[in-house]
């Protein structure tokens, strides 16, 4: 086995903000008040997520309140069937509708979520928080109930990830969509975790992922911010693999943090 150091990138240069204007200000605040500054960001967040969700709910109350009426008497089966089938129905048309509404208003954002490394308490990082608040909306409300399916993976290519031919997601538990790319064949394990970030040191590091052709990504195994698994390789159910990793290719790579324990040919 070879220590995980023996294949790891070069560390992304630290990026300092600007420091004038407003965004120079609040820049200032965050370094001097990290707590009060980032709680109260976290008031407008939670106001575009409100607005983004509420409008995605519009479909499924719409939905309940015509199943409703049709119910008629309060007290009859027929209402209680109704209400019941618009409940249910409801909830299912507006999980649909906020999968196509969020890829949409994260665009707004996309662009903006790209590789860097600076103090996580910085407005450079607003975008990506963001586009992630939005991401978690459908992740944590949705997602699981389209997964695996033909659905997830496009709602996955409108977020921006790469996802090549016959690709295999069978997770939800995937950050940072822009700059991860799963190439042809590439099978991602039940609840299996990829995070295109990490926090180090005070420092936020946003960097890509790339999972080459028919790679495997076992069952609960991590995949860590600015990792490469190469073509035909296998990452064992439960491993880590750490940052700024490199797994070659046909190799196979287990444990906490992930290690090669053999090699195999690629055909």
């Amino acid at each position: 086995m070879e220590h995980p150091s023996e294949h790891r990138r070069p560390e992304l240069p630290v990026e300092e903000p600007g420091q004038r204007g407003w965004s120079g200000r609040y820049e200032r605040w965050l370094r001097k008040y990290p707590e009060l500054t980032h709680g109260l960001t976290l008031i407008p967040v939670y106001a575009f997520a409100t607005l983004v969700a509420g409008t995605a709910l519009v479909p499924g109350v719409l939905f309940f309140r015509l199943m409703s009426e049709w119910g008629g008497d309060p007290g009859s089966w027929k209402s209680a069937f109704g209400t019941g089938i618009g409940l249910a129905g409801g909830f299912f048309l507006s999980g649909f509708a906020l999968l196509i509404l969020v890829p949409s208003v994260a665009r707004l954002f996309r662009s903006r979520v790209r590789p860097s490394r600076g103090p996580s308490h910085s407005n450079r990082f607003i975008p990506w928080y963001l586009f992630n608040a939005l991401a978690y909306l459908v992740r944590y409300t949705f997602l699981e109930f389209v997964t695996p399916t033909p659905v997830s993976l496009w709602y996955f290519r409108a977020m921006g990830m790469k996802v090549g031919r016959k690709v295999v997601i069978n997770s939800t538990h995937i950050t940072d969509a822009p700059l991860i790319t799963l190439e042809d064949g590439v099978t991602i394990g039940g609840s299996a975790v990829i995070l295109a970030h990490y926090g180090m040191e005070g420092y936020l590091v946003i960097a890509p992922v790339v999972i080459r052709r028919n790679a495997v990504i076992g069952l609960h195994a991590k995949i860590l911010a600015d990792v490469e698994i190469g073509e035909g390789a296998r990452i064992l159910p439960g491993s880590v693999v750490m940052p700024k990793t490199v797994v070659p290719a046909g190799e196979i790579w287990g444990g906490i943090p992930a290690v090669r324990i053999e090699s195999r040919k690629v055909s």
